[in-house]
């Protein structure tokens, strides 16, 4: 007996919907005549939702296996990869339901077996496919899984469309440290949430981010398609102070003043922000081009070295060899940007400039041994400046909200 797609055949007769099986015992033929004659047997019927080689089924709420009469004794799920969908049974026997979310885009085979009440075995093989919906939800996550970064560092995840489902999305994300920490998130318009603790983390710290967005609706029609584990590490700590009026940058490794060194921050007419700010990205050379940033043709330079990002909206704190001397450590004269004494990357120096000065002991010049000293997620706060402190959600800055407000930002739940 051989058992057609979604429908089982046999005595003559079809049965349909969903995915139903029925088996009747074996026997002798119907017009054949027997001294045993034994009330008829309620076949175990199986039902699988959704049917067999349906396609685009939504990932989520959809799949259910039931069997009535009789009790189910087996169901297993698989996707294409062989991972196994985790399930629930009924106390009757007589429903299967998943415990989590089915991925978009996948193929699942189900397997099932039943028996009716004398006993007798119904076996069942169905797969199905669920949609990938168009535009899915993802949501990009820095740091990088495997990194070493600051205390500052926060867990941040931009997603590539509004997220209308907020509470749902935050419920299938969690951040968890080693050692234990209260964290939060906190939600920057509609396409990004951010994770940290209430404190700098402590060095050391190990810090996983379980992302189990599969399936999950973040807006009506999309789903997200992501589920992995991302784990960083917490270096030691280093914070560093711009003193704006004193033209300083004061470095403390784990609490203690390793360096003082002299810079030059905004002029009055372009003030660096005040505030706490996260070193976000490192380039050892980059163009700085003032259009980008809306001070037209102000600066067009293709070669500032040893580059640390502070904002989105562009300030870094980089190596600055153009400039005199004579600045660091006397006038503020940038547009905003911090700079330190440096050379040219090429190490040739324009006429007319004196070298900048090296550290005695490395041979490097100030903000070169800055970069060699500095991760992504290191903290530099600027203090005593004329300007605004940064907003919070311009690079990764959240630390200039204090934890009340950081608390408002978690989504209604």
């Amino acid at each position: 007996m051989e058992a057609a797609r979604g429908v089982w055949r046999g005595g003559g007769r079809a049965v349909t919907g969903g995915f139903l099986l029925a088996v009747t015992a074996c026997g002798p033929p119907p017009d054949q005549d027997s001294e045993d004659q034994r009330p008829p047997r309620s076949p175990a019927v199986v039902r699988v939702v959704p049917a067999d080689g349906a396609r685009d089924v939504r990932p989520l709420g959809v799949l259910r296996v039931e069997a009535g009469p009789g009790r189910l004794v087996g169901v297993r799920v698989i996707d294409g990869r062989g991972r196994a969908v985790v399930g629930r049974l009924s106390r009757d026997q007589r429903l299967w339901l998943p415990r989590g979310r089915l991925s978009p885009a996948t193929t699942y085979t189900v397997a099932v077996v039943a028996v009716n009440a004398e006993g007798e075995r119904t076996d069942l093989r169905s797969r199905f496919t669920t949609a990938y919906p168009e535009g899915a939800l993802v949501g990009h996550f820095t740091p990088e899984d495997g990194s070493v970064v600051g205390v500052g560092m926060p867990v941040s995840l931009r997603f590539n469309r509004p997220v209308t489902q907020r509470a749902t999305v935050e419920r299938a994300i969690r951040v968890s440290a080693d050692p234990a920490v209260e964290i939060a998130g906190h939600w920057f318009g509609d396409q990004r949430l951010d994770y940290r603790p209430r404190e700098y983390w402590l060095p050391g710290t190990r810090v996983t981010l379980r992302l189990r967005l599969a399936g999950v609706e973040g807006a009506p029609g999309f789903y997200g398609v992501q589920d992995r584990t991302v784990r960083f590490t917490v270096g030691r700590s280093q914070v560093s102070t711009v003193d704006v009026a004193r033209h300083t940058m004061t470095v403390r490794r784990d609490g203690q003043v390793v360096r003082v060194i002299p810079i030059s921050a905004g002029s009055p007419d372009h003030p660096t922000y005040n505030g706490r700010m996260v070193i976000s990205e490192k380039s050892p050379v980059t163009r700085m081009n003032g259009a980008t940033v809306g001070f037209g043709d102000a600066y067009d330079i293709p070669d500032v070295p040893h580059a640390m990002r502070l904002t989105a909206s562009g300030t870094f704190l980089h190596g600055n060899y153009w400039a005199a001397q004579e600045v660091f450590g006397r006038a503020n004269t940038s547009h905003g940007c911090i700079g330190l004494a440096d050379v040219k990357p090429s190490r040739r120096r324009a006429k007319g400039v004196r070298p900048a000065p090296r550290d005695t002991t490395s041979g490097e010049t100030p903000a070169a041994w800055f970069y060699r000293q500095s991760m992504t997620g290191d903290v530099v706060e600027v203090v005593n400046s004329v300007d605004r402190t940064v907003a919070p959600d311009n690079g990764l800055n959240g630390w200039n909200l204090d934890w009340a407000g950081w608390l408002r930002g978690g989504a209604p739940r």
